[in-house]
């Protein structure tokens, strides 16, 4: 049977291996070299377009525990990256040339993976598929795409807020309330006197920023609008901006202070919004940004409340291309309107290298398994990979944006009724829940 693979970055090369070890005929499109993304500067699968690096090994973790399921559920490119690891303490980071050279070999030496280097523009929902372009999808693709889910289903995204996990905010100082007291309490609240706004304003026009690629920042000057703009571009246009817009105190009260209804108690105030459906984390609303993370760590613990905030997704900025994965697709990765068609890899909303080539590995486990008649696999939230696809597929985000793998979006440990302090403990306990369940799936297969 035959199975095309679109796209030959980390996601596509690593279903594309697993699939053609499984006696499959693999027809992989890549469009490179003929047609470049502007991001990759060679023609090799698995390129590392950014960083060498795929986070931490340590499996007490986000990043270690994810890179450990893949090992475990038998990714290619995670033994890979190892078999290439340059010094990087206790990092995963790779000679990123040898890296693709390995996985190009590899590829090659299947010979049922048969290349095609031209550009994919049609999907056939009759023939079993999986979509990994990435990113940075090429347009006619992208249009395709489009008219098969809706063009509200797939989105460019130029600027996403940072994420704090709730447990790290002082609510001494934060309080719950919406605006004007309207509905209930869905939103945290971080209030600041002129001198906390002012240094908090001094700290963001001062601030460093990501250097865009070329194309990204032609790109993104035509996509900017003021629902999603950068924060730090909205300061540039003076110095109460931020105050008459998402930092507005206007309608904001701490219900502890004692005050008449409509007499404003802050100078300006900072709101977080709930984030996944357990409520462990917020996102800074309006908080759009391209600054440098340390400079957004900075920025954000001088924000009364968030002193001692967990930043579990920084801000990013660029010419970004996702599908909405929560109204198209399952829990298995697969579409749910088709059931030949499959995404992998950051398309579906998942950040990071690490992300990218796990979800290819499930997205290729399930589709074999689809097409063999077998019960496709589903992880709970008490691994991270389960964790990063019920975050994609969850359907009651208000405002779905990509995400990386963090503790926040795993299952709570509680023990005795009562949430764990100890963090290293606490992660002890996540990682041999998960890697149990691992093991667990890995004897189904």
């Amino acid at each position: 049977m035959k199975i095309r693979v679109i796209g030959a970055g980390l996601a596509g090369s690593e279903a594309a291996i697993y699939l053609a070890k499984k006696g499959y005929e693999i027809d992989l499109f890549e469009m490179r070299p003929k047609v470049q993304t502007g991001a990759h500067k060679t023609d090799l699968p698995a390129e590392f377009v950014c960083s060498n690096s795929l986070g931490s090994l340590d499996i007490l973790s986000a990043s270690g525990l994810l890179i450990e399921e893949g090992i475990r559920l038998g990714s290619e490119l995670f033994k890979t990256a190892k078999e290439c690891s340059v010094p990087s303490g206790n990092s995963l980071s790779i000679d990123r040339f040898g890296f693709s050279q390995k996985i190009k070999e590899r590829i090659d030496n299947l010979k049922n993976i048969n290349i095609i280097n031209e550009k994919f523009d049609n999907i056939d929902t009759n023939i079993p598929t999986i979509i990994a372009t990435g990113p940075l999808t090429e347009k006619t693709l992208a249009q395709n795409i489009k008219e098969l889910f809706g063009e509200n289903d797939f989105k460019f995204f130029d600027a996403i807020a940072p994420i704090i996990e709730k447990e790290s905010i002082d609510f001494n100082k934060a309080f719950y309330a919406s605006r004007w007291n309207k509905g209930s309490d869905d939103f945290i609240n971080c209030p600041m006197n002129k001198e906390e706004y002012e240094n908090f304003y001094n700290i963001l026009i001062n601030s460093e920023r990501f250097p865009l690629h070329d194309f990204e920042e032609k790109e993104i000057k035509k996509l900017y609008f003021e629902g999603c703009m950068p924060i730090e571009v909205m300061a540039q246009r003076g110095k109460d901006t931020l105050r008459f817009g998402p930092m507005k105190p206007v309608g904001l009260f701490d219900k502890r202070i004692p005050t008449e209804f409509k007499k404003n108690q802050f100078y300006a105030v900072v709101q977080l919004r709930q984030d996944d459906k357990m409520a462990n984390l917020y996102n800074l609303v309006g908080f759009q940004t391209n600054l440098k993370w340390g400079e957004q760590k900075k920025l954000i613990q001088s924000i009364p409340g968030l002193e001692n905030a967990n930043i579990t997704r920084y801000g990013i900025m660029h010419v970004n291309t996702f599908i909405n994965s929560p109204k198209i697709l399952n829990s298995h990765l697969q579409t749910k309107q088709y059931e030949n068609l499959f995404f992998a890899g950051q398309l579906t909303g998942v950040e990071g290298y690490s992300e990218s080539i796990i979800t290819g590995l499930f997205a290729a486990i399930n589709i074999d398994r689809f097409l063999k008649n077998k019960q496709m696999i589903k992880l709970t939230n008490n691994t991270m990979l389960g964790s990063l696809i019920e975050y994609i597929t969850f359907q009651n985000h208000k405002n779905f944006q990509p995400v990386n793998a963090n503790w926040g979006i795993t299952a709570e440990v509680v023990d005795d009724k009562k949430k764990l302090k100890d963090k290293k403990y606490k992660n002890t306990i996540r990682s041999k829940r998960a890697l149990d369940e691992i093991d667990n799936i890995i004897e189904k297969l």
